[in-house]
């Protein structure tokens, strides 16, 4: 049995602060709705979400092909819903991190009839896809802006809906597909459509670091790592387990949390300055602030928490200006200064 190759550790990243916070957002609280990051090349994108992969607590899950939640009593695939007969055994396992490849096809993608069960024994079975797999944990697109139309189409659906339903001639299937979704892409290589880019609760922006120390701090971390990856990874070991536990004690008091009506009249109004649609907005930024304040260990959701989550839930949702020149974050950031110096605290 060939041992996996051990996982940059998260904690080992230099100089992408909002990118981790963003990610480390999204895995206290999935309900913000994924994580789009944008950058440069090379800029360790890739490398963060297989990172937060390794660093987060594993799950509790029924030994099903979508890892069922054992307590729970919606949300479940049909062999863990029906009541005649008993769940499987449940166990800890790891938070799954599911790759979906630009060339995969749909039937890879949703899930398919297992063609050699079927011409050996005649026997329908489906054969579980990337979506299944991806249940309880996150679905990453690297390069999600060039992602073939159709396949944008299933993925908005499956986000929407959090199940899987497929309906062809021979097959009818329904199955849990709640994910946190993750994209990377450079937006000089293309634009996401409108309809997948909404689906993100927070966007996170990465660019190739200017500061010589930080430059240089890279390339000896990954010198070092692709050396001697045991090494490098137990060097890390601690911080990595303190991380973990900060997680864990994030999401037992997400719930806990608590901000005023004031802050959350800030929101509403921050929304309504940058004519943000519906209100998806205001939602991903509550959300994400409760969930910055809890991963700081407070119990109450503050104004700097709001400053801090603002571009990361805004700026992929402005309208285009054609009189206004400004990058989204610059006009996210002008608006913060606007609003919250106008809005009654």
């Amino acid at each position: 049995m060939t041992r996996s190759r051990p996982v940059f550790p998260f904690t080992a990243l230099v100089g992408q602060r909002e990118m981790q916070r963003g990610l480390l957002i999204a895995a206290i609280d999935p309900l913000v709705g994924g994580v789009l990051i944008l950058g440069d090349r090379g800029t360790g994108k890739s490398t963060a979400v297989r990172a937060l992969a390794a660093v987060l607590p594993p799950i509790r899950a029924v030994a099903c092909a979508y890892r069922c939640e054992p307590r729970a009593t919606a949300g479940l695939c049909e062999r863990c819903t029906g009541k005649s007969r008993a769940r499987p055994a449940a166990s800890d396992v790891p938070v799954p991190v599911v790759d979906l490849p630009l060339g995969a096809t749909e039937d890879r993608i949703l899930g398919a009839l297992d063609l050699e069960r079927l011409m050996v024994s005649g026997e329908k079975v489906y054969e579980p896809g990337l979506l299944a797999r991806a249940n309880r944990g996150f679905l990453y697109i690297d390069e999600v802006n060039l992602l073939e139309d159709h396949l944008v189409d299933l993925l908005i659906d499956v986000a929407a809906s959090g199940e899987n339903r497929i309906e062809r001639e021979s097959l009818s299937v329904v199955h849990p597909a709640r994910f946190v979704l993750v994209g990377s892409g450079n937006p000089e290589e293309g634009e996401l459509r409108p309809q997948l880019l909404d689906r993100f609760g927070l966007a996170v922006e990465v660019r190739t670091p200017q500061d010589l120390d930080q430059r240089v701090e890279v390339v000896r971390r990954r010198e070092a790592f692709e050396r001697d990856p045991e090494a490098f990874c137990a060097a890390h070991a601690r911080d990595e387990a303190a991380l973990r536990a900060q997680l864990v004690a994030a999401r037992r008091a997400l719930d806990k949390m608590v901000f005023d009506d004031a802050l959350l009249r800030q929101a509403a109004a921050l929304c309504q300055q940058l004519g943000t649609d519906g209100l998806r907005g205001e939602l991903a930024l509550m959300r994400a602030a409760k969930a910055a304040a809890a991963l700081d260990g407070r119990r109450v959701v503050t104004r700097d928490h709001l400053i801090e989550v603002a571009p990361m839930a805004l700026r992929h949702r402005l309208r285009r200006d054609p009189l206004d020149e400004t990058d989204s974050s610059s006009r996210v950031a002008r608006a913060i200064e606007q609003v919250l110096g106008s809005v009654a605290a």
